[in-house]
């Protein structure tokens, strides 16, 4: 297609940003470009010369926006209220539309200092990209609504960090986003009884990134958006077994798709208390808790926005978070299963039996819908006799199958995962011998499940 710039997000005003400059990097080394996703906003083209131009120097887009926009929020942490943060060490550099006309955002990790850095370096490390990297192919291959990683360019400085082995190498990342607006964005307006920009956020919101027009009640239309967007990356989270680690207020986008991944993990097992993050030592974030914590995140939009409507429709759309959750979690294990529905009763039914099966034993949860894709065990694994699982071996007999399973992934020995302890495997060689060789090949196994599943 062809590229699309935009600069929508300047309507909003100065009050809503700061503008500022890029980090002057002393390297600038290309360790991975998204050419998937770069062809589906026009970007494909570029050269590497010019990729590095654009996504390590950051010389603007034409049409675009003319200078990098650090934005600005507060949030919940760990459910303690800040008022002193906003993008510390990234900024939206670009705006443009996707092949499905969509406003995309173009955001940075890992590009330097801005007026919210407090006492940070605004850069990020190299394994800390690495990371982001597996994080977001591995989501998107799973269906999961997420960032994707668009670029990954090492910047030759050093960095020290008190939770891995220092000084370590550094990178700037590039993410291709469905918008930065944050829940902390409205939070923070609300804090400062801005009502006038808390309502043309709301606007700005529903008709740049939902394409619709504001109507007689805005706030709850859009809250009602949010609602419907976030309860289902909740159950899609679970899907996936997949702990983001790090659910405040100010890293839930109000689009619900799911970014800024730092301490995630991928549970092996359907552990309700499995956390992803050392320091979530309440398990506020565990693997089990991820819907409520989200809920309890809309909620404080819901605060905010009562501002500018009353609270009983506000209230009256945030109640109807658990049973879209629901609903979609139900939705999504069977997608998963690859099965088609029979009916809502009996879809609850064995989605039901099925996450208790896992919760039981000791069958991954990779491996678990890997074997019984389609409905039907293709790994006479001994734990399948296992009394547990015996309610969703007879819930699974009158599904049939909703796909193909001609794809050769599913004749592999083993389905493709993404245990930490892979992570750390495929770090190591690039960190010890700048071999990159285990990270590309990840990415195309992660790549062809994708299409597997598709």
């Amino acid at each position: 297609m062809d590229f699309s710039p935009q600069a929508r997000i300047l309507q909003l005003g100065d009050g809503f940003y700061d503008r500022v400059a890029p980090a002057d990097f002393p390297q600038a080394i290309l360790r991975f470009r998204n050419d998937r996703a770069a062809a589906e906003v026009g970007l494909e083209g570029l050269s590497d010369a010019e990729w590095i131009e654009r996504f390590a120097r950051f010389r603007p887009f034409e049409g675009s926006l003319p200078a990098p926009l650090a934005l600005r929020y507060h949030g919940h942490q760990f459910r303690v209220y800040n008022p002193d943060i906003g993008d510390g060490r990234g900024f939206t550099f670009a705006q443009l539309r996707d092949a499905g006309g969509r406003l995309m955002d173009l955001g940075t990790k890992g590009s330097g200092q801005t007026p919210w850095s407090r006492f940070g370096d605004g850069r990020l490390t190299l394994k800390g990209g690495v990371r982001e990297v597996l994080a977001t192919e591995m989501l998107e291959a799973l269906g999961v609504h997420t960032s994707r990683t668009f670029s990954l360019i090492e910047t030759g400085e050093a960095l020290h960090r008190g939770d891995e082995p220092s000084p370590t190498r550094s990178s700037v990342l590039v993410r291709l986003s469905h918008g930065h607006v944050r829940i902390g964005s409205f939070q923070r307006l609300a804090t400062l009884q801005d009502d006038a920009g808390l309502e043309a956020l709301v606007r700005y919101a529903l008709a740049e990134l939902y394409g619709e027009e504001p109507g007689e009640a805005p706030a709850i239309q859009l809250l009602g958006r949010v609602v419907e967007r976030t309860a289902a990356l909740a159950a899609s989270y679970m899907v996936a077994g997949f702990v983001h680690g790090v659910l405040n207020s100010d890293n839930i986008n109000v689009t619900g798709e799911s970014f800024d991944y730092g301490p995630w993990r991928f549970t092996p097992y359907w552990d309700s208390g499995f956390t992803a993050a050392y320091f979530d030592q309440n398990g506020l974030y565990a693997f089990g808790r991820q819907a409520q914590a989200i809920h309890w995140d809309v909620a404080q939009l819901a605060i905010a926005l009562s501002r500018l409507t009353d609270v009983e429709p506000l209230a009256g759309q945030l109640d109807r978070f658990p049973a879209i959750y629901e609903q979609a979690l139900v939705a999504g294990l069977l997608g998963r299963l690859g099965v088609r529905s029979r009916g809502e009763a009996e879809d609850v039914a064995l989605a039901d039996t099925l996450v208790r099966a896992l919760q039981q034993c000791t069958v991954t949860i990779d491996r678990f819908f890997f074997d019984w894709r389609g409905g039907h065990a293709r790994n006479p694994d001994p734990a399948y006799d296992h009394p547990v699982f015996q309610p969703f071996v007879e819930a699974v007999r009158a599904y049939g199958p909703a796909a193909a399973l001609d794809h050769p992934y599913w004749s592999d020995a083993a389905p493709c995962a993404m245990p930490i302890e892979e992570v750390e495997a495929i770090w190591a060689p690039i960190a010890e011998a700048d071999d990159w060789t285990p990270f590309t090949a990840k990415v195309a196994a992660i790549r062809r499940m994708g299409v597997a599943l598709a």
